[in-house]
């Protein structure tokens, strides 16, 4: 029998975007890129194809990410991409028109939200609400935020990362930095540029940050060798970078975050700091699966810190949820937008 699709959570990422379709679950986990040709301004390609393009395209085509540090940079292609993801999750001939929810970052402006409902209602949606990307990480690793104490979570995207305090559906104390991910990857990228003279990819600063990154040195330091271009003369050239340089190339990148965590810890209320001591931060978010990055919080601030279950998994789970449950979770949602039928 045809099952109606009429509700989709989506996790709209600067580095990937997932898709959860309630009793089905996440239906779409890929990268957000849209290839698209100069000439005719036509989209070629989105998701895993594009991001295969990335840094290998001719001059008549362009491989980009519409979103830039968690927000919409490119309307039109972000558009494009949200219809393409939708269309993709519901399948064949749509019939009715779905109820969308979108996770964005917390520190997201009015503006920035308006225009991430707009894509999503061009992009068919028949009703757009907006979670914010900490509450919806929360709900996606079982945190029971609707109770009388404080839970803080630290959620760390490719361009954001979102630290709240959680007490009775809503968010007590937060802050968004835009450092994430991508912000480690370009980091990487330029210090193997400086020390080396070698230049990389994207793409090869994000595999050498997964292969060997960690935010606190290695007892057992790792190695790999990268192949880039060389800077003075211009041609390919390996070098063998370790897992010590990975970690050294992220420390401004990784201060911030901390910085930003503390930030919270001091405007957080003195009972919802003690629950907070008491429980730990719970860390989501595909960068959060940053090796040692729980240590690393943990020294920093003195409260424990762990790595919540599928972390990367977390805020699209949380979305599906309350979409799933909008009665229980309407306190928790800051934007709905309904359009005509």
């Amino acid at each position: 029998m045809f099952n109606l699709i009429k509700k989709i959570g989506i996790d709209l990422g600067t580095a990937n975007t997932l898709v959860y379709i309630p009793k089905r679950g996440i239906v779409i986990n890929e990268p957000s890129v849209v290839a698209i040709s100069i000439t005719d301004k036509k989209v070629l390609a989105v998701g895993n194809e594009a991001k295969e393009m990335l840094g290998r395209t001719p001059d008549s085509i362009v491989a980009s990410r519409p979103l830039k540090d968690g927000v919409i940079a490119d309307y039109k292609t972000t558009e494009s991409m949200l219809r393409y993801f939708i269309n993709k999750a519901i399948g064949g001939v749509r019939i009715v028109r779905p109820e969308v929810m979108v996770a964005v970052p917390a520190g997201i402006t009015s503006t920035e939200r308006k225009a991430v409902i707009d894509a999503a209602v061009q992009a068919g949606a028949k009703a757009t609400y907006i979670i914010k990307e900490p509450m919806a990480a929360a709900i996606g690793a079982n945190i029971p935020i609707g109770s009388a104490s404080g839970h803080m979570v630290i959620d760390i995207g490719g361009g954001t990362s979102e630290i709240a305090v959680i007490s009775l559906g809503g968010i007590v104390a937060s802050t968004s930095v835009r450092v994430g991910g991508n912000k480690f990857d370009v980091a990487i990228s330029e210090y193997i540029r400086k020390k080396y003279g070698l230049s990389i990819g994207e793409r090869t600063a994000e595999h050498i940050k997964i292969e060997i990154g960690s935010a606190l040195p290695l007892k057992e330091m790792g190695a790999m060798d990268v192949r880039g271009r060389d800077v003075v003369s211009g041609l390919p050239r390996t070098i063998t970078l370790t897992s010590h340089d990975v970690t050294d190339a992220i420390q401004d990148e990784l201060n911030a975050i901390i910085q930003a965590v503390k930030s919270v810890l001091q405007e957080t209320p003195p009972e919802l700091a003690a629950d907070v001591m008491d429980k730990g931060m719970v860390i989501t978010g595909g960068s959060g699966q940053l090796r040692n990055l729980d240590q690393l919080l943990s020294r920093a601030t003195d409260v424990p810190a762990y790595v919540a279950e599928d972390p990367m998994l977390c805020v699209v789970k949380g979305t599906g949820i309350a979409l799933e449950n909008l009665e229980s979770y309407k306190r928790s949602i800051v934007a709905t937008r309904l359009t005509a039928r």
